[in-house]
């Protein structure tokens, strides 16, 4: 059965570790498939949409998605040790944690990425995709390697400074809402398919819990593939 772990917030110091690789053997052991269960049941009841198991406290190379977007390859599905083998192009994303709640800033991701590692089956996967997607890989990434988007990010700020008639820099509510991980990277356009999106829509989604990293190409009008 699983059980939903606490989050762990900015400050604690297994944020800031690099995890360490899963081997083999542990994949049959089942505290580590318990771990998986309980990392999807939190990711989902944050609300998020990505969240790496440092996040849990745990300081192990695996993190799972899910965009709940309606596509298939948008998981649900985990990663375990997994690396880069595709990194392209470069857009700039606006991201909330649910580590760091609250809180909003822009940084810049790779705009096209492919990720490989094994599923807790011990089968190798390939997870490629643009977007939301993308990003949401990069961000749990990161997690991995003891970064945090705050770390790279430029205007840091509360979320509710970015709601239109907000009162500037009010304190953010203290829910674990601004995006995941999210884990969730917030929606933008690739998770409705639409042609891009504005940031108080980015912010709006963010506040809905939608992903561990709320993230979305500003200014741009393109679609969003995945």
């Amino acid at each position: 059965m699983p059980y939903r772990r606490e989050i762990v917030r900015d400050g604690h110091p297994v944020l800031r570790k690099v995890a360490k690789k899963v081997h083999p053997e542990e994949l049959t052991d089942p505290l580590f498939q318990q771990l998986i269960d309980d990392m999807y049941l939190t990711m989902y009841e944050a609300p998020g949409i990505g969240l790496a198991a440092p996040q849990v406290s745990v300081s192990k190379r695996v993190f799972v998605v899910d965009l709940q977007d309606g596509d298939d390859s948008h998981g649900p599905f985990e990663v375990i040790n997994p690396k880069f083998t595709v990194t392209e192009g470069e857009v700039e994303s606006s991201e909330g944690c649910l580590s760091v709640p609250a809180m909003i800033g822009e940084l810049p991701r790779f705009e096209r990425v492919t990720c490989v590692g094994i599923d807790r089956r011990g089968q190798k996967v390939e997870h490629s995709g643009t977007g939301l997607f993308a990003r949401c890989l990069q961000h749990e990434m990161h997690h991995l390697d003891g970064t945090l988007y705050v770390d790279l990010a430029k205007d840091v700020r509360p979320v509710e400074s970015d709601r239109p008639g907000s009162e500037g820099d009010r304190p953010g509510s203290e829910g674990d809402r601004p995006g995941s991980e999210g884990d969730r990277p917030g929606s933008e356009g690739d998770r409705a398919g639409s042609e891009g999106a504005t940031p108080d829509a980015d912010v709006d989604a963010m506040e809905r819990g939608r992903g561990d990293a709320a993230v979305a190409d500003r200014g741009d009008s393109s679609p969003v593939s995945a």
